[in-house]
């Protein structure tokens, strides 16, 4: 059988020799014409630690692809930083840069007749850009995820990112000086890598492990170290296997897969953006996957694994005491992992796990005893309630009261908010709204990470609530609810909400309640008139125009057949 299955239409036949052409100019000799053509989906930039490194990998699999016996053709995606973008209008990018790698992906493949793809990522939107783009286009492929940052250290104590921003909120209330902010910022982020903690991008390259997309023990491993490099062009060896063998996407991303990669986001006390990708995925590969799935889920699976941004440890930590491998093999030996889902690799999850041993090892306390788990339930609840007919995300470890009934405070920004908590003006027991921040209404629906650092920072963290039609960053933790649907733009309940109004956020009871009657809320719907689009050109606009709720995943291609 051809291995070129795709990209014969640009390579075979006398009317394809100006094609050729063009190919010989770009390295293609007169033996390379019938082999399969591998797009190398390269990520890097130096906007970013986390995507800074990518192109030596990039180098390492474009040399797999041709060891392989395989002719690789390498091409660009964009970045967006969210830790700089962070609590600015740039922010609102950040999603939007989901859907812009996703269509670049496939508009290059499908443009260039690929036969198949290996996409490199770091931040956050990298990930389920690139697989977005691999469901839809469904030709074989591979992620590979540019690593993990290490921690920086201070004072005897590892930093991330995160322990910038809530360094901020300490200097506003007062905690640290001047130098000391200027310390962790000094060292927060030492080199090249994704953010630290299990935040986004760890969380979703973990989750890509889970699902048989990545190769073992490729989610944790540091940007800098030699293995990464290594697992790169072992990883281009395994695409041109599976192009050879027909394995495609859409036969590894089934309703098994997804289920794993919950389950093990769960075990590890992943970010709550994982909810929104993972929906958008599935929606690309024709997978039926519902917000309320994530709860069922999250009550049978334990949080097992003691890492930021709530917990101790970092991903590099995880990595020394057996990565996501122990965390799955753990799972599947009490039956919360599908083990006859296959991988990239052609085997299944349970031939993948065969030699990783049923316990974590006894000299680590990373990843917990089944017996003695961080919590003996996952940590992202969906909520509803009359605030949230559609869902909402709360992550609720790591905070000392699960239950939290207090005034409105509304802001109509990010901005607003944070000069708020900053100048002291929110206290114990409020309930901080952001609204107008969702899909349609920021548009891009930012993650507030700077507000919940601050208010971390201030020592408010469990005694105040904070909810939003916006996102979290994965770097966030305490009594947050997001992803509230329907969002404030389009009529959703968030949008009613006055200052002072009583609201309650009920983890355990998954509810989200505005604390008022239904007569005053359609009293009050009644009169609200929907604000104009905050953008009427460009991408934003674009996008604010096609996005769908977050309850399904913000997709932008929802119902367009």
């Amino acid at each position: 059988m051809s291995e070129n299955l795709r990209s014969h239409v640009v390579t075979q036949g006398t009317q394809r020799s100006p094609n050729r052409a063009m190919l010989r100019a770009v390295g293609f000799g007169d033996g390379d014409f019938t082999k399969p053509i591998v797009g190398i989906a390269n990520g890097y930039s130096t906007i970013t630690p986390c995507n800074m490194g990518l192109n030596d990998l990039a180098l390492k699999a474009e040399f797999g692809v041709k060891q392989a016996g395989a002719m690789p053709q390498m091409f660009g995606t964009i970045t967006i930083s969210d830790g700089i973008s962070m609590g600015t209008e740039g922010m609102k990018y950040s999603l939007v840069s989901r859907e812009v790698i996703a269509d670049s992906i496939e508009t290059v493949c499908n443009g260039q007749s690929m036969d198949g793809v290996l996409a490199i990522g770091g931040c956050d939107k990298n990930m389920p850009g690139a697989m977005i783009a691999i469901a839809r286009i469904n030709i074989p492929a591979i992620f590979v995820y540019g690593g993990t940052i290490k921690p920086g250290h201070h004072n005897g104590s590892d930093l991330t990112v995160v322990s910038a921003f809530e360094a901020v909120g300490q200097f506003s209330a007062g905690k640290i000086d001047n130098a000391e902010l200027l310390e962790v910022e000094r060292k927060a982020c030492p080199g090249a890598g994704s953010c630290g903690g299990m935040y986004t991008a760890n969380t979703m390259s973990s989750a890509f492990e889970a699902m048989g997309m990545s190769l073992p023990f490729s989610s944790t491993m540091a940007a800098e170290d030699a293995e990464k490099a290594e697992s790169a062009q072992k990883s281009a060896a395994v695409l041109v296997d599976a192009i050879r063998s027909q394995l495609l996407p859409r036969q590894i991303l089934t309703r098994k897969a997804f289920e794993n990669a919950i389950a093990v986001i769960m075990a590890v006390g992943g970010s709550t953006n994982a909810v929104l990708h993972l929906l958008a995925i599935a929606h690309a590969a024709g997978v039926e996957l519902a917000i309320d799935d994530f709860e069922t889920i999250r009550a049978k699976v334990p949080v097992l694994c003691d890492l930021k941004p709530s917990g101790r440890y970092v991903a590099t930590d995880l990595h020394k005491a057996g990565g996501i491998p122990q965390v799955m093999k753990m799972l599947l030996d009490r039956g919360l992992l599908h083990g006859d889902a296959i991988t990239i690799t052609g085997q299944t999850i349970a031939e993948v796990l065969a030699d990783i041993p049923s316990e974590p090892r006894s000299n680590q306390d990373v990843i917990r005893p089944w017996n003695k788990p961080m919590y003996a339930q996952g940590h992202l609840a969906i909520l509803r309630g009359n605030l949230a007919t559609e869902g909402a995300v709360a992550k609720i470890t790591g905070v000392k009261k699960a239950v939290i009934t207090g005034p409105a405070r509304v802001f109509e920004s990010e901005e607003n908010c944070l000069d708020a908590i900053l100048a002291g003006k929110i206290k114990a027991g409020d309930i901080i709204v952001i609204r107008y921040e969702g899909p349609k209404g920021g548009p891009g629906m930012r993650e507030m990470l700077a507000p919940t650092s601050a208010i971390i920072g201030a020592g408010l963290g469990d005694s105040v609530g904070l909810i939003t039609d916006g996102r979290f960053s994965g770097g966030t933790y305490g009594m947050v609810v997001g992803h509230v649907a329907p969002e404030a733009q389009v009529g959703g309940a968030i949008a009613l909400v006055e200052e002072g109004d009583s609201i309650t956020i009920d983890a355990p009871g998954r509810l989200l309640q505005i604390n008022i009657s239904d007569a005053e809320l359609e009293r009050r719907r009644a009169n609200w008139v929907a604000p104009k689009p905050r953008y009427t050109v460009g991408v934003l606009a674009k996008y604010a125009k096609l996005v769908s709720s977050s309850s399904v995943g913000a997709v932008t291609d929802l119902g367009l057949g």
